[in-house]
């Protein structure tokens, strides 16, 4: 008790000092602890516009060719088409989740109310290549699409067009004068789309549109995601040699037909998130610095103003290890009480930020500190200043009683 005594009222002597070197820890593990948990927010933020879009996405468009080849001239343009589709499936064994996509741009009826949409077919694997959120109802299964079967999923903004608060499921919708009956109503978290957004569109099963459409084999492009491991230009050469299996068109025409591959994508945007993360632990970590620096000054001066008094402990019998640890625990319980609120503080502040960006839907960004990550700051801090007080109290451990006494 008398050591805990005399650590408050070594402290409280100068209160003014104290409290502006506490404050200077609080700051320091403040900005530390709001700049890690606010990296952490804004990738959580970003990342939620590509919240449901696969990462390791890959699509193929056909194009024209730009070299002759078997006596047709450059410039021919090629349509793709279901078989193309089913040779990629049977030679590329690395595909994971596969669809074809055809389009069209048409009038949409429901009794008196009428709109322009996109009427867009899928096969079922779009549902897990790009994710929707489903209000009502359910996706397309197998069945749906081997069985060309008239079912649509409506988009939630033309369901509101068309319906109001009406429930759209079991009614039938006019696409370009056929009609089919609307098995779900369906969302996109994700900021980011191919083909259109699902909330603006109709969708119906591939084979049916190109059945009600008179398409025949023909489809708009070919979308895929490929196993873990691999990225989606790995499969490239093999559906190269698909589609020149079925088409006049030159194995080295690399212009032929474009290839987009997501993963590139993300590789740039994770990159980005770790230079934020990166630039925000330098920025703290320039602030716990200037709190560890704030720490030894008021070590240094602490010795310096109780050189008699440590010269008469001293003398009367103090080990250097007591007046160590005397010097010491002043700086250790500075730096526990303003790093533990700078941490507290911290964490409030990060919980109001991620109440208010909080997404009904996709949850919250993530703008908060672990348990672990607080305790982490808060022990750094603590052994970093315990560091920065060693010096002052080796100094202060080597003071001889009779220089001590005389010293003014």
């Amino acid at each position: 008790m008398e050591n805990w005594r005399e650590i408050g009222a070594t402290l409280a002597r100068n209160k003014t000092r104290t409290f502006l070197t506490a404050f200077g820890i609080f700051w320091g593990t403040a900005m530390l602890a709001m700049l890690w948990g606010g990296a952490h927010g804004l990738e959580g933020t970003l990342r939620r516009n590509f919240s449901g879009f696969s990462t390791n996405l890959g699509a193929i468009f056909p194009g024209e060719t730009s070299v002759p080849y078997k006596g047709f001239n450059k410039g021919m343009h090629w349509s793709m088409t279901q078989n193309d589709v089913d040779v990629i499936r049977r030679i590329t064994p690395d595909l994971e989740y596969s669809t074809t996509i055809c389009q069209n741009y048409g009038t949409i009826n429901y009794g008196t109310k009428s709109t322009s949409a996109q009427i867009t077919g899928y096969e079922p694997d779009f549902s897990k290549i790009l994710i929707p959120v489903v209000y009502s109802g359910r996706v397309f299964n197998s069945s749906d699409e081997a069985g060309s079967r008239k079912v649509a999923l409506i988009g939630k903004n033309l369901a509101e067009k068309l319906f109001g608060t009406e429930d759209p499921i079991g009614k039938f919708v006019s696409a370009q004068g056929v009609y089919f009956m609307v098995v779900g109503v369906i969302g996109q978290t994700s900021m980011a789309s191919i083909g259109g957004r699902y909330d603006d569109s109709l969708l119906i099963p591939s084979s049916t549109f190109r059945r009600a459409y008179n398409w025949g084999n023909q489809v708009n492009f070919f979308m895929y995601t490929v196993s873990p491991g691999l990225s989606p230009s790995d499969l490239k050469t093999q559906i190269r040699r698909a589609i020149c299996m079925n088409h006049p068109i030159s194995p080295d025409d690399d212009k032929a037909m474009w290839f987009m591959d997501i993963s590139e994508e993300f590789k740039m945007i994770d990159n980005l998130f770790l230079g934020v993360s990166l630039l925000a632990l330098f920025v703290g970590a320039g602030s716990l610095m200037a709190g560890i620096i704030g720490i030894g000054n008021i070590m240094w001066i602490i010795v310096k103003e109780r050189t008699q008094e440590i010269g008469i402990r001293r003398a009367i019998g103090a080990k250097p290890r007591d007046i160590i640890v005397q010097i010491l625990s002043e700086g250790v319980v500075l730096t526990s009480i303003a790093g533990l609120a700078g941490v507290c503080f911290a964490t409030l502040v990060l919980a109001v930020v991620d109440s208010q960006t909080a997404d009904p839907v996709l949850g919250s960004a993530g703008f908060t500190l672990t348990f672990s990550q607080a305790i982490g700051i808060v022990l750094t801090f603590l052994v970093l200043g315990t560091a920065a007080g060693t010096l002052p109290a080796i100094k202060a451990m080597r003071i001889k009683p009779i220089e001590a006494m005389r010293d003014k």
